[in-house]
């Protein structure tokens, strides 16, 4: 009998989590950290399933306690605030015109957002860089 226990421990491995969800209700734009997962053997499609592709990241939406957390939940870190001044740069064949602009949402590398022109005060859709720059392409 033991030798039968001991091949089925090792034929089915470690369990794994199908299904993260939050453990707590974490309002938006809060930080995710490993104690504010749970992990489910439940399949739900469409949720996150590696906690490490979401540890870092931060909410987007508020997340409730036992709910399944989804990847359009979580985003990069915001790097630009509202209302906040940042370099608004166009760039085209070699051409690049650089000037302030006026952040007029929130958001994280790779985001787009609406931000204004200080000197013209034209409002474009930028999309932010690593940097905190608002890049706008045609």
């Amino acid at each position: 009998m033991r030798p039968y226990i001991l091949i089925m421990a090792l034929i089915s491995g470690p369990a794994t989590a199908e299904t993260l969800l939050a453990a707590r209700t974490i309002p938006a734009q809060s930080i995710i950290t490993a104690e504010d997962l749970v992990a489910s053997n439940q399949v739900i499609p469409g949720s996150v399933s590696d906690p490490t592709s979401i540890i870092g990241m931060e909410t987007r939406v508020a997340l409730y306690a036992g709910r399944p957390i989804r990847q359009g939940d979580v985003g990069f870190p915001a790097v630009v605030e509202r209302n906040q001044i940042i370099i608004l740069t166009y760039q085209h064949d070699g051409l690049s015109i650089s000037t302030d602009g006026r952040a007029l949402g929130r958001g994280g590398p790779g985001d787009l957002i609406r931000v204004m022109n200080l000197t013209s005060r034209a409002t474009v859709t930028a999309r932010i860089g690593l940097d905190g720059a608002g890049y706008v392409s045609q």
